[in-house]
C-alpha cells in the first residue's frame, strides 16, 4: 500500500498570493504611469521630461505581468509533485527513488516543532547523501514518516 504526500496547500496558496501581488502591482503602476494626471504632473519636470519614478511606473507593468505568468507556469509544472512511500522505495517528486535498504538513518528530531525530517541514504554511486522533507512543501508527511520508520526498523 502506497502512502502519498501531495504538494502542500500552503505552497500552492503562496504562489497564488505572489501572482495576485504581481497583477495588482502591475495595474497600480500602469494606472499611476498612464492615467493618473496628478501623479504624472508631480513626476514630470518643467521641460516635460518624466523622472525615474514615472518611467518605472510606465515600464514595469509588462514585467510584473510576465512574472505572474511565470509563477503560474511554474505552479502548473509542479502541481502533481508528491512523495510516495511505496512497498519497496520512497519516491520524491516522481524523479528521485530511494530504496528502503539504501536508507541509513532518519533524523526526526525537528518533526514535531518544525515539521521536517532528514533522510540519510547511500546513492547508487556509493556516496552518502542527506535529503530533508518538510511539511511546508508536502502535506501528509506524518504517515509517510511512520511508514518509513516501520520499513527501516
Amino acid at each position: 500500500m502506497a502512502i502519498e504526500a501531495p504538494l502542500s496547500r500552503n505552497k500552492r496558496n503562496n504562489f497564488y498570493i505572489y501572482m495576485a501581488v504581481c497583477v495588482v502591482t502591475a495595474l497600480w503602476f500602469a494606472y499611476d504611469g498612464y492615467l493618473n494626471k496628478g501623479f504624472i504632473a508631480e513626476h514630470t519636470d518643467e521641460q516635460g521630461r518624466p523622472n525615474g519614478t514615472l518611467v518605472f511606473n510606465q515600464k514595469s507593468p509588462p514585467f510584473l505581468l510576465a512574472g505572474a505568468l511565470l509563477l503560474g507556469g511554474y505552479l502548473y509544472a509542479i502541481r502533481n509533485r508528491k512523495v510516495v512511500a511505496s512497498d519497496d522505495a520512497l519516491v520524491i517528486a516522481g524523479k528521485q527513488r530511494i530504496p528502503y535498504d539504501a536508507i541509513d538513518s532518519i533524523d526526526r528530531t525537528h518533526f514535531e516543532k518544525k515539521g521536517c525530517f532528514t533522510i540519510t541514504y547511500k546513492t547508487e554511486q556509493g556516496s552518502q547523501t542527506k535529503r530533508t522533507l518538510s511539511d511546508r512543501e508536502y502535506d501528509n508527511l506524518g504517515p509517510v514518516l511512520d511508514h518509513l520508520v516501520a520499513q527501516i526498523s
